[in-house]
């Protein structure tokens, strides 16, 4: 059209944020784990990771996914980003940041609803995760095996729950590495590279 300027509004795109959002919970959990496995001592230098890594880069993929339109990435991202939050304001609060008498009054059992709470939100997801891939189901089912080992650590101060909750929180970390480096790997590349696995469901 002479004389007149057509504007075009190109709309943005946006990367799959899986990779960076599975780097996240795997740089944390592998972190994480360590202490409870034993080969570090104290969360005082896990909180760096459980703010930038569980928490930020999970968030970060969560509005991404949103934008894509990706209910369930948004969704998972998202909550298990603010849980890394909520925890490292727990072990704040447990290292007195907040005063001793926070400290002293605190109750850990609290804590262990919120455990319980979450373990409900990852059981009705891992059926959602089983229609991605089975990379994908497995860190679900892991996750749910970590919210139980934490609840009954909390709850009734249970050996077995840190067991559980230690060695499912390393593994979680594992296949979060593996999901991350196929995800980027697999697209960089335009083909499989890394499987992932068939949905064990159909959506």
């Amino acid at each position: 059209m002479q004389g007149k300027r057509l504007t075009r509004h190109a709309r943005p795109a946006f990367a799959d944020p899986t990779a960076i959002g599975l780097l996240g919970l795997a740089i944390v959990t592998l972190v994480a784990s360590s202490q409870k496995l034993g080969l570090t001592h104290d969360v005082y230098l896990v909180l760096p990771w459980a703010i930038f890594l569980g928490a930020f880069a999970q968030l970060y993929a969560s509005v991404c996914d949103g934008k894509l339109g990706n209910t369930f990435g948004m969704t998972a991202f998202g909550a298990y980003g603010l849980f890394w939050l909520g925890v490292a304001m727990t072990w704040m609060a447990q290292a007195g940041l907040f005063g001793e008498t926070f400290r002293a009054t605190a109750d850990i059992h609290q804590l262990g609803v919120a455990f319980v709470g979450y373990l409900i939100f990852t059981l009705f997801m891992t059926f959602g995760a089983a229609s991605i891939n089975q990379v994908l189901f497995i860190i679900f089912v892991l996750i749910n095996l970590l919210f139980t080992g934490l609840a009954l650590n909390a709850l009734f101060d249970s050996e077995f729950g840190k067991w559980l909750a230690a060695f499912s929180e390393l593994l979680i970390a594992l296949f979060a590495f593996y999901g991350s480096g196929a995800s980027v790997l697999n697209t960089h590349f335009g083909r499989v590279v890394l499987p992932l696995g068939r949905p064990l469901l159909a959506k």
